[in-house]
């Protein structure tokens, strides 16, 4: 008998809300599969079964705020029964009491459809309920198992196809609202001819000349004479307690420097001229270049505790991405020891999930320093808070040309960017902050110089 916890998503996380039960008790599942859908103070995640078995026992019901590490359900081997006492304190949102497991697991009698053995139970399920046949579907889940999700984006495409509309998940519509894109122009990458957050994100990049800056949080204007409230709950809640704590007990010290792109761009269009039809963000290389620069400068890498500083041998590097209520800081771990295109598939994968609430627990656990951008919103400069218990944070703005001296003093047009670092003055003094940047200088102005 395998427990089923309420993993922990974040640092200082200590409850999550069950949203949505994929499963009831009796249902056959395989380890990864979706077990439920869970909320915190900042993201909706999915928790997953730790190993494969029958669903018994589930202890909560949709709505029930549970504390971090509880037993939500059990997980049960061929031949095992769950014990009565804890049968007794199951919640009433199993459907059923949970059967005791045969001896061996059922197998299927007979091949039904060519792909009917890749099916999860759950998703086995819901085609069951909706009549679908599964055999065109498209898998998403592990070696091409058809999960729930599949099944039920199958089913909205299906129903979307009879009545003209595209078929485009939940996150995808926001951000096409919000970019003013239609639909119908972005291609579809996800499965089933599905578009997806970052299809749309993927079309806003290579059209930005013509698609508008998003709409922060998409609130409509406030009307004249009118006084609208919205909830200081939840994300924002958080956030704000975050914030304030920074502000009051964090003595920060500024600098700032302006750095000539021109180089970097050169690499950025290389890189992208490597990586073919994968997308390659100036991001990726701004990642690149603060994690060699950290490796350099280990004070800027640090935790303060009580007693001591620990200089924190990974280098993991939180981004800062805003979505709908809020922000989060999904984490790139080890990013010193990745290249640019592997840091640039990574940002782009957790850059869409963060957009579409399918972040998991280690996207947002362990950043040891954090990078802020807002130059698409053509920011010249700003100051970012720090995010305890980390002692820096870089705001990165937006490019503009300038004309700077070349070596004969003649004035030519390049490409300048402002980074400002905020750092923690009881770890960090000015000159070791101001080190950290001639790095940073070095490393974006002449790229060569990591390799040396």
């Amino acid at each position: 008998m395998k427990e089923v916890i309420m993993p922990k998503f974040g640092f200082t996380q200590e409850d999550s809300e069950i949203v949505e039960w994929a499963v009831k008790d009796g249902d056959k599942v395989e380890q990864g599969d979706v077990l439920a859908v869970v909320t915190t103070d900042k993201v909706t995640m999915e928790v997953e079964a730790p190993e494969s078995g029958i669903v018994a026992g589930i202890q909560y019901k949709v709505g029930d705020v549970v504390l971090v590490t509880k037993v939500i359900a059990y997980i049960l081997k061929p031949g095992e029964t769950l014990p009565a006492e804890l049968q007794a304190g199951a919640s009433k949102a199993a459907a059923a009491p949970a059967p005791a497991v045969p001896a061996a697991l059922p197998q299927a009698a007979a091949p039904v459809a060519a792909n009917a053995v890749k099916l999860t139970p759950v998703a086995s399920r819901v085609a069951a309920e909706k009549g679908l046949d599964t055999s065109s579907i498209v898998g998403s889940g592990p070696n091409g198992k058809i999960t729930r999700a599949d099944v039920e984006q199958f089913a909205q495409t299906v129903s979307n196809n009879g009545n003209g509309r595209i078929p485009a998940t939940p996150a995808a519509k926001r951000l096409a609202r919000e970019q003013s894109v239609e639909l119908k122009q972005v291609p579809a990458t996800g499965p089933n001819h599905r578009v997806q957050a970052a299809d749309v994100l993927s079309f806003v990049e290579k059209n930005a000349a013509t698609v508008a800056v998003p709409a922060v949080q998409g609130l409509a204007p406030v009307q004249s004479g009118t006084i609208r409230t919205i909830p200081f709950s939840g994300m924002r809640k958080t956030i704000a307690l975050n914030m304030a704590r920074s502000a009051q007990t964090i003595p920060a010290i500024q600098l700032e420097i302006d750095v000539d792109m021109e180089a970097m761009l050169a690499l950025h269009q290389k890189a992208k001229t490597r990586a073919g039809e994968k997308k390659v963000s100036l991001t990726a290389l701004i990642v690149n270049i603060v994690a060699w620069a950290l490796v350099r400068n280990p004070m800027l890498n640090s935790q303060l505790g009580e007693t001591e500083i620990s200089l924190l041998p990974d280098v993991n590097i939180g981004m800062a991405v805003a979505i709908e209520g809020g922000l989060i800081v999904p984490v790139i771990h080890n990013a010193d020891k990745k290249g640019i295109l592997e840091l640039a598939g990574e940002i782009n994968d957790v850059s869409a999930r963060a957009r579409q609430n399918k972040l998991k627990g280690n996207d947002l656990d362990g950043a040891t320093f954090t990078i802020s951008n807002l130059g698409m919103f053509g920011i010249d400069r700003f100051t970012a808070i720090i995010n305890p218990p980390q002692v820096g944070i870089l705001a990165i703005s937006g490019l503009k040309k300038q004309f700077v001296p070349d070596a004969s003093g003649a004035p030519v047009l390049h490409s300048l960017m402002n980074m400002r670092l905020s750092a923690d003055h009881r770890v960090v003094d000015g000159v070791v902050a101001a080190q950290f940047l001639a790095d940073l200088r070095r490393g974006f102005e002449s790229p060569e110089e990591m390799l040396l």
